[in-house]
């Protein structure tokens, strides 16, 4: 008959409703279209397999009775829970409008009052915030200003450091020296070793072209004493140091223990930050010496293998480095230690709240640490240009 539509059950249902007496009947739905809106008849049981098997059927009816009123005959029903009050909820929420609800017993009212009131409709995620130019130059603009604002308290601390002997603490920085140091030795000497072997390999390679493979010896060695092995310690520092500092100090500040000193009358630059720096400003010239050395060690290694004795390439890396080389580069490896302490540190002091920040934090002493790095040399760079160095 016209306005009527009934929702033929799946195979699977179909073989439900020929089940023997005492089991349940399956769910069904039949839609009545009227003058006076539309009606959704539901029968049999709406549980869980009845929800899933009219959910699509149901929510596409109630949407297409968006024109006018809705309404739900529940007298053929037998049996709800909470996933069928869920249905019903769901319909209402598609069409926009609560339905009409005839045949509900007690047990069914409550369950739809409180499918309603828990709400059914998905609520859309968020759109990620779109990051204009503005807010990027912002951003860089307020880290920049905050870097210089944490420079400029490590020199008032330094300065006042004479008034607050007591608070600096050498065993720190000797505790720290050998965290940053010492233990990263072997990682060093290995990392210099290989970048010297490939190094010297791989720029063979071209020059046995022109009969100039004797000149790798001046190519790595001052590539290294320069540039390379400043560079690759304070990546190193980095790393291990600058992502250390960053969660230490993090995991204080998350436990207002940093607060804590502070109401202490405890100047947390003097204490936490000042040790820390001097000892990276120490130990990096040291890293970087030895990672020259083993660099070194490797580029002979692969020249030794091409036939050259060692007074050779002796005589070659004395001609070609300088004293002012190797002194450049000692110089560059301080600052860097320096840079990566403080932006280490300072990362730490700015850790948030939460169970991430503190890896907010790592993350973020150990990008600006290099990227930090980079830029430094790039000054230490025009500098030298400029001084004929």
């Amino acid at each position: 008959m016209p306005g009527l539509h009934t929702e033929s059950p799946s195979p699977a249902t179909s073989s439900s409703a020929t089940s023997p007496p005492g089991t349940s009947s399956p769910a069904g739905l039949t839609t009545q279209s009227g003058g006076d809106g539309t009606v959704l008849a539901f029968s049999g049981q709406l549980d869980a397999a009845g929800a899933a098997q009219l959910w699509r059927p149901t929510l596409r009816a109630a949407h297409a009775a968006a024109s006018g009123p809705l309404g739900f005959d529940l007298q053929a029903v037998s049996g709800i829970d909470m996933l069928g009050a869920t249905l019903l909820a769901a319909a209402e929420a598609a069409h926009g409008s609560p339905a009409t609800v005839t045949g509900a017993d007690p047990k069914t009212t409550t369950l739809l009052a409180r499918a309603r009131a828990a709400g059914t409709e998905a609520k859309p995620a968020p759109r990620p915030p779109r990051i204009t130019a503005r807010q990027m130059l912002a951003a860089g603009f307020g880290a920049v200003s905050g870097g210089v604002a944490f420079v400029g308290e490590a020199v008032i601390a330094v300065i006042h450091l004479p008034s607050r002997w007591r608070m600096f603490r050498l065993g720190d920085v000797l505790r720290e020296a050998d965290q940053a140091g010492f233990r990263a030795l072997p990682l060093v000497l290995l990392l210099g070793y290989l970048i010297g072997l490939i190094l010297a390999f791989q720029s063979s390679i071209p020059m046995r072209q022109f009969g100039a493979d004797l000149f790798v010896a001046n190519l790595v060695s001052i590539s290294l004493l320069r540039e390379l092995g400043p560079l690759l310690a304070a990546v190193v520092l980095a790393g291990r140091t600058g992502s250390a500092f960053a969660a230490e100090i993090g995991t204080m500040k998350v436990n207002q223990e940093i607060d804590a000193l502070v109401v202490m009358g405890i100047d947390p630059m003097t204490l936490l930050v000042l040790p820390r720096m001097l000892a990276a400003l120490l130990v990096m010239p040291v890293l970087t010496l030895l990672l020259d050395f083993a660099g070194l060690l490797g580029m002979t290694t692969v020249m030794t293998g091409f036939g050259y004795s060692l007074p050779a390439i002796q005589a070659q890396v004395q001609s070609a480095a300088t004293v002012g080389d190797l002194t450049g580069g000692l110089l560059k490896a301080a600052v860097f230690g320096a840079a990566v302490a403080a932006i280490g540190c300072r990362s730490g002091l700015g850790t948030g709240i939460g169970p991430r920040a503190v890896g907010f934090s790592a993350t973020a002493a150990v990008v600006g640490g290099i990227v930090a790095t980079i830029l430094i040399d790039g000054l230490f760079a025009i500098l030298f240009y400029r001084l004929g160095l």
